[in-house]
């Protein structure tokens, strides 16, 4: 009788194993049904790390910019010896590089803080001093004059605008953001741990990664990949430079207009350079404590005119210029893949958005080829 899936020979003598029909599907059929299961768990498989694509996209996007380097780090420093030894400390050292920016501005914000608290306890003192330019302000300046009189300058005014503060608000706002900063954290960590894996195992991804696409769609495929990893490595570099360069221009306005600290401020505008809107932020808010500080009003609006023109320029031109010039994509295409990348997919997009344009425009140019 046979068991566990195998039968005796015809002699007796050996055993061969058990063959179960195929069902009465054709061959394109079955190949239909494979790949329809595929899809579906591939599909189950997103679904369920849904909230870590963020994180693994991040590390992908990372190891491949980071890529060049590690190889010639590896190399160098061990000799490609040790499996697990480079890529762990090459991941720490991206971390490191990574979290640097925000460990020296939490650095400056805590030694300004003293700076900050007399600020406070001048303005519960003293309250807010009149600009003497207000006054002469056409139509308005006048009234505006005495309503900064009545209500900034006295500070029994500011004192009770202070009580009116809903506390269990701001608590409630603390504790979000708590929250909100130890999920980021997690997500941080992922990020490395899924880092140093695609360090790890590397080259076996790419060359499975470029099996598969090749056996799917062919040569084209090849260089589809080979075209998304250039894009991901313009688009990187390129921002990472646009940033420094922005934050280093705007920060020195810093320090010719007087803003207390400069090289806070330079280092928050260098670092939420690449977040959409942060350096106008970290703009804003250095043009608005200039007065504050015993600076003009006139001077604050000269800094705030000078940054905008800078983050404009470094937005709109210079930045889409790196890129497209690393990744040989057009100049609009940049442009509208960074705008329309933030708007679709938040931060993550600012980089997704040219790899996109790029695979985009390495499939329209194989049609290209392949119809002339």
């Amino acid at each position: 009788m046979p068991r566990h899936g195998i039968l005796p020979s015809n002699d007796g003598s050996q055993l061969r194993p058990f063959e179960k029909p195929a069902l009465p599907f054709d061959s394109r059929t079955r190949a239909l049904t494979r790949a329809a299961i595929a899809i579906l768990v591939l599909l189950l498989a997103a679904w369920v790390a849904r909230n870590f694509l963020a994180a693994l996209t991040w590390a992908v996007v990372i190891a491949i910019t980071a890529w060049p380097i590690y190889a010639r780090f590896q190399s160098l420093v061990f000799g490609g010896r040790s499996p697990v030894l480079a890529p762990l400390l090459f991941t720490l050292m991206t971390g490191l590089v990574l979290l640097v920016p925000i460990v020296l501005a939490v650095h400056q914000i805590a030694q300004g803080s003293d700076a900050f608290a007399r600020s406070l306890n001048q303005l519960q003192e003293s309250g807010l001093r009149v600009p003497a330019w207000l006054a002469e302000l056409p139509i308005a300046g006048k009234y505006l004059d005495l309503w900064w009189r009545a209500n900034l300058s006295n500070p029994e005014v500011l004192v009770e605008w202070l009580r009116g503060v809903n506390t269990e608000n701001i608590t409630a706002w603390t504790g979000t953001l708590g929250g909100a900063l130890l999920h980021r954290l997690f997500l941080f960590l992922i990020t490395l741990v899924a880092l140093f894996l695609v360090f790890r195992d590397g080259a076996w991804l790419a060359d499975h990664a470029l099996a598969t696409v090749g056996r799917l769609l062919g040569d084209p495929g090849e260089r589809l990949v080979s075209k998304i990893a250039d894009a991901i490595r313009a688009t990187v570099n390129g921002t990472v430079a646009a940033a420094i360069l922005k934050g280093a221009i705007i920060g020195i306005g810093y320090v010719l207009s007087g803003v207390p600290h400069p090289l806070l401020f330079t280092v928050l505008t260098m670092t939420l350079a690449m977040v959409p809107l942060g350096a106008w932020l970290a703009l804003a808010a250095a043009a608005l404590i200039l007065p504050v500080h015993d600076g003009s009003w006139l001077v604050a609006a000269g800094l705030f005119s000078f940054g905008a023109a800078t983050l404009l320029i470094g937005d709109n031109v210079i930045q889409p210029a790196l890129i497209g010039g690393a990744a040989r994509l057009p100049f609009l295409l940049v442009l509208i893949g960074i705008l329309g990348g933030m708007q679709s997919f938040g931060f993550l997009g600012l980089f997704l958005g040219p790899v996109i344009m790029a695979a985009l425009l390495t499939i329209w140019r194989e049609w290209i080829e392949v119809g002339s």
